[in-house]
């Protein structure tokens, strides 16, 4: 848009920041503060969001992937048929995977609870609690505080020694072949 905008870019422009100034207090705010003379805040002094965390990239995701499967044997307890096997041979390959895959996430994560209480507590979460570390569940209704009882306590990531990967990130576990 040029210093002089046309007349239907000026119209378009009032309509727009009518209804902004309507459904916007912090907007409308702004708008009185320049009408009086004082000048914009300047871009410095915005409050500034928190940086998202960067996004896992795809060999990062099958690094983790081929941890699992090399300690716990996970991707083939996934992707076996089941059926065929009795319970108590699917819990103790359960078991095996458990130990394997604990160990591999132990090694890599350093883990702690979002949540401090024991599970089964009270708990009261207040107005502007994080709704990405807190999940709520039943009765949803209403707004903040809310009072429940914990049945998770969640985890979230103290630290992180996530090994370099090298090599073909998309080969998750080698094709084994046994010599005679």
């Amino acid at each position: 848009m040029s210093a002089q905008p046309s007349f239907f870019a000026r119209l378009w422009l009032a309509i727009v920041c009518w209804f902004r100034i309507v459904f916007d207090a912090r907007f409308a705010g702004q708008v009185v503060a320049l009408r009086s003379g004082s000048a914009l805040p300047a871009p410095g002094d915005r409050p500034t969001l928190a940086r998202p965390p960067e996004p896992m990239n795809a060999a990062q995701a099958l690094h983790l992937l081929s941890l699992l499967q090399r300690e716990g044997r996970l991707i083939d307890f996934c992707e076996e048929d089941l059926a065929g096997f009795s319970d108590a041979q699917v819990g103790a390959a359960a078991r095996t995977v458990h130990d394997g895959c604990r160990k591999a996430v132990r090694e890599a994560f350093t883990l702690v609870p979002v949540r401090a209480e024991p599970e089964g507590s009270p708990v009261t979460l207040p107005p502007g609690f994080d709704p990405r570390a807190v999940r709520l569940t039943g009765n949803v209704t209403g707004s903040p505080p809310f009072s429940g009882v914990l049945r998770h306590h969640g985890w979230k990531a103290a630290q992180v020694r996530m090994p370099v990967a090298s090599g073909d990130s998309s080969l998750i576990a080698p094709a084994e072949v046994e010599l005679p």
